[in-house]
């Protein structure tokens, strides 16, 4: 995917709880794990976390702190859509689940 794809499909300066969430939900599938298997990782609930992936609410700082520290997935990527400093292989994983949320 060349630049400017990457830059509209990760809608890069949005920063509204319906773009947050779509950013939210591929960093989740890039992690490979299930709502129920992330929110246990990151130690937060379901409910609040479902809240978050439906736009309903911003995502809590812990599970911003899981996807750093666990996944290598910034708050400047789920906020802004900034993924350029990410490494390779995450915004691969990324823009494969973006991908996938944007046919869906």
């Amino acid at each position: 995917m060349d630049f400017k794809g990457k830059l509209a499909m990760s809608r890069l300066g949005d920063a509204s709880r319906e773009a947050c969430a779509f950013r939210l939900k591929a960093a989740r599938i890039a992690t490979g794990l299930t709502k129920t298997e992330f929110c246990k990782n990151a130690g937060v609930s379901l409910t609040s976390y479902l809240n978050s992936e439906a736009g309903l609410s911003f995502p809590s700082r812990k599970v911003m702190l899981y996807l750093h520290r666990g996944h290598r997935i910034d708050f400047n990527y789920i906020i802004h859509g900034d993924f350029q400093q990410l490494p390779s292989d995450v915004q691969d994983r990324l823009f494969s689940a973006l991908k996938d949320e944007e046919s869906q």
